[in-house]
């Protein structure tokens, strides 16, 4: 996870170094940009220039991967016309490494970054970028967004379904793209868009995409599900030494420990779980039971009034919401990672996705007995991205741990979409629903409290949402954060 910005147009060298410079949380390893040249390893603090732009490039690195032949290395990065910068992780790095030495392509490659800019460059030789961007794409599987230019055209792009956040505004002598709304604030630009997911902004136009995830339709395989969720949670594992779970006790989180556990029986992984709660609260309990069961060690922030009053201010602006709902997951993602950084880890698995894809909400059981249900999980899926993703994204590089979540792997969610609604809601009465998913992590050895525990939202479970009602805003105006 890192933060990448951009600017086009009318602007000094100073303002990219701004933007940076307000999303340094996103990557506090190293920071570059290219003006007229790539400088890698810069001190912000010390840069100084104030010449005129016409196109520039910033990025600040959360260095991940340090092994033998896949490294975070410093951005931009270059080659021949082309500089790129990016944000995210390819999980199929070393097959598409695999296929650009077999095309014939020369040169050492080690990151996720080269490994894409290498991709649109061999196709960029025979096509426009537009058409290169969009056949790297459909090539590589992973979450990201990413900015690339070939000193004439400008192309970004973000992952299907929005994991990766990327933002854009224009203004009659600016236009500008940045990882976080603030940086873009930080420059004047106000009007801000959402570049949705799956789309390419190219020369600042949206290109949508032929067919999202969401409206493809085809005869799902129940049978698959198991095998792609353990697919997808051991591509997001590879190359990591150790990793903290978010996790509530719940079936979302505790499913996906159970297959980390299983996991890690094979290759050095540590393990860690978080879990956050008021004194005595449910997530918090649940949590305690579940670790026990799982024999895998817990760290738990019990969260007081003091310490939601502390975080709401940095969580409030973080997201740009204060609506309670919002700011109460927000709070529990920003209170799990921050415990996850004080360790020393810059990944944390999120259970996110799995009540849109398996109809764990209540609402659920109206659309169930109307029968909108498949429509309405697809709607949801569509939203996600806004809804839900860029809010946790926000609140986890507060702490500069990024997220990766297993239930949104590209395929997972094309196939479960396409699993007949019965299979997640069984009748009106279904209490629980999700219920392949609670069958399938019973079978795989959850005992039955955990994988049939009632579902209970992170801010409900937490204890946060009662803390924030019945005492926080009785005396504070938490809308003064987004001034």
């Amino acid at each position: 996870m890192c933060s990448i910005v951009g600017l086009q147009g009318n602007f000094k060298a100073n303002d990219i170094i701004q933007m940076l410079k307000t999303s340094k949380n996103r990557g506090p390893d190293s920071s570059g940009i290219f003006l007229d040249d790539i400088r890698t390893d810069i001190n912000l603090d010390e840069f100084d220039d104030k010449n005129d732009c016409e196109i520039a490039f910033g990025h600040n690195l959360l260095s991940i991967y340090d092994n033998n032949d896949r490294i975070s290395k410093p951005q931009p990065v270059a080659s021949d016309n082309l500089v790129l910068v990016f944000n995210g992780e390819i999980y199929n790095f070393r097959t598409m490494k695999n296929f650009l030495s077999k095309v014939g392509v020369e040169a050492e490659i080690t990151s996720d970054a080269e490994v894409l800019l290498y991709l649109i460059d061999f196709y960029a030789q025979k096509i426009d970028l537009l058409k290169a961007v969009q056949s790297a794409i459909r090539l590589i599987d992973g979450d990201y967004a990413f900015a690339v230019w070939d000193g004439e055209n400008l192309a970004v792009a973000r992952d299907p379904l929005g994991v990766k956040p990327l933002f854009y505004a224009q203004s009659e002598d600016l236009k500008g793209f940045a990882s976080s709304k603030l940086s873009l604030r930080e420059v004047g630009l106000t009007d801000i868009n959402t570049l949705k997911p799956e789309h390419i902004l190219y020369n600042w136009e949206d290109i949508s995409p032929a067919q999202p995830i969401y409206e493809k339709v085809f005869e799902g395989d129940v049978a698959k599900i198991d095998k792609m969720l353990r697919l997808s949670v051991l591509k997001r594992v590879e190359g990591l030494s150790e990793l903290g779970v978010i996790f509530s006790g719940g079936l979302d989180s505790s499913y996906l420990a159970l297959l980390l556990k299983e996991i890690s029986e094979n290759i050095p992984l540590k393990i860690t779980l978080y879990a956050v709660g008021s004194e005595g609260s449910k997530d918090v309990e649940a949590a305690i039971y579940a670790s026990k069961f799982l024999n895998l060690d817990l760290e738990i922030c019990e969260v007081t009034e003091e310490l939601v009053r502390e975080a709401l201010p940095d969580v409030v602006k973080a997201i740009g919401d204060d609506n309670l709902m919002k700011v109460g997951v927000g709070l529990t993602t920003y209170f799990a990672t921050k415990m996850v950084a004080r360790d020393g880890i810059k990944v944390a698995i999120s259970g996110q996705g799995a009540d849109e894809l398996f109809g764990g909400y209540k609402r659920y059981l109206q659309s169930f007995v109307d029968g909108t249900l498949n429509y309405d999980l697809r709607v949801d899926m569509s939203n996600m991205y806004h809804v839900n993703l860029e809010r946790d994204d926000a609140c986890s590089m507060l702490n500069g741990v990024e997220l990766r979540l297993p239930f949104l792997d590209n395929k997972l969610v094309e196939l479960v979409l396409n699993i007949p609604d019965n299979k997640k809601i069984v009748s009106m009465h279904d209490d629980m629903r999700k219920s392949i998913l609670r069958k399938l992590a019973f079978e795989e050895g959850l005992d039955y409290e955990i994988a049939y525990r009632p579902k209970k939202a992170a801010q409900y479970g937490t204890g946060i949402d009662k803390i924030l009602r019945k005492k926080v805003i009785r005396d504070t105006d938490i809308s003064q954060y987004l001034e």
